[in-house]
């Protein structure tokens, strides 16, 4: 009788027991939870090797497969935010959907509103839902959640527009220090140097490279930042609306403003008018994202275009690459930002 192997040993005491899974079967292959499960369902989508490697553990360990048939799941992907209640929320998404639905894959759309009972809530209906993918959007993932996505083997990418990245997980964003830079240059081409910042949370990636974009630009033309000219928000219009009061109560207020946000520079904006004062005759304004609705403000706001939903489109595609067993091409990709200049923004009065 030939000698029996530790690994088939193992099969056999799993068949024994009944409790063999799609995850111990992924482990031994050495492949994505995933990928055992397109095989298993009989998807075309596996390499020839992979899909050998894969029904030779699934025969030894005695796994019933389901016979192959059309549609028999669809391919899903979870996209989940921290919060959906932002309007750059609805442009990611909007790339995403264009890509994946081209692909033929779902999308499941999840919010965990940073609450870790949320996030495990959304794990359990991610076993359960098999998804071949993920992409997280501003949510800072807990170390042993993160933990959790690894063992099950499902391919996982960050977007953080307003989140930082992990360091072993594949992220995109944006050019947000040079977009800080160029809003802020931009303001001081019109003769502005009393430019007040609205800043984002500072626990945030984009909140900090912003803020620093906005200091390099101050001291490329030989001033400081001014710390009495820098106000806290959390990129929502109620905080751009209680800045912009606050930088107005100075003794000398400024005559220029950049908003980390376009949802913040749009409060700003309504503080102004509030106030009888008029943009931008009495202060320029720039936010930063140009969401679709700020060409459509009073005025037309100039702003940073931030490329969200060709954000959420990379992603995508990096993800489906990953559920392939196809590593991406680079670990961080940042995309380019871009000032758009509107009707907001004019020569500082007397300039």
């Amino acid at each position: 009788m030939g000698q029996v192997t530790a690994q088939e040993a193992g099969a056999e005491a799993a068949r024994a027991r009944g409790k063999v899974t799609i995850t111990e079967i992924a482990r031994q292959a050495g492949v994505s939870v995933p990928t055992v499960s397109r095989v298993v369902n009989g998807r075309s989508d596996v390499s020839p090797p992979t899909r050998a490697r894969v029904d030779d553990l699934l025969r030894r360990h005695g796994y019933r497969k389901r016979p192959a048939a059309p549609g028999t799941r669809a391919a899903l992907l979870d996209l989940v935010f921290d919060d959906l209640d932002s309007p750059w929320a609805v442009e990611i998404i909007r790339g995403v959907e264009e890509v994946a639905h081209a692909a033929g894959v779902g999308t499941v759309v999840s919010a965990v509103h940073g609450r870790t009972g949320d996030a495990r809530e959304w794990l359990r209906n991610l076993r359960a839902r098999a998804s071949d993918g993920v992409i997280l959007v501003t949510w800072a993932l807990e170390p042993v959640l993160h933990e959790e996505l690894r063992i099950l083997g499902v391919p996982l990418v960050v977007i953080d527009p307003a989140g930082s990245p992990a360091l072993d997980v594949p992220t995109v964003g944006a050019a947000n220090w040079a977009g800080g830079m160029a809003a802020t240059e931009h303001l001081l081409s019109l003769g502005h140097r009393r430019i007040g910042l609205i800043a984002g949370p500072p626990r945030l990636l984009c909140s900090r490279a912003r803020f620093d974009g906005y200091r390099a630009a101050l001291e490329g033309a030989g001033l400081t930042v001014d710390d009495s000219l820098v106000v806290p928000g959390d990129f929502r219009p109620e905080s751009g609306f209680a800045g912009c009061n606050a930088l107005l109560d100075l003794p000398e207020p400024p005559t220029a403003l950049f908003a980390v946000s376009d949802q913040m520079a749009l409060g700003a904006i309504e503080a102004l008018r509030q106030r009888g004062l008029r943009v931008p005759q009495d202060m320029s304004v720039v936010g930063f994202d140009d969401l679709p609705e700020v060409r459509w403000s009073a005025p037309p706001l100039t702003t940073v275009r931030q490329p969200l939903a060709d954000m959420g489109k990379l992603a995508v595609r990096t993800v489906l690459r990953m559920t392939r067993d196809e590593q991406p091409d680079s670990p961080r990709v940042e995309l380019g930002t871009e000032l758009v200049i509107r009707s907001s923004t004019a020569r500082v009065a007397g300039g």
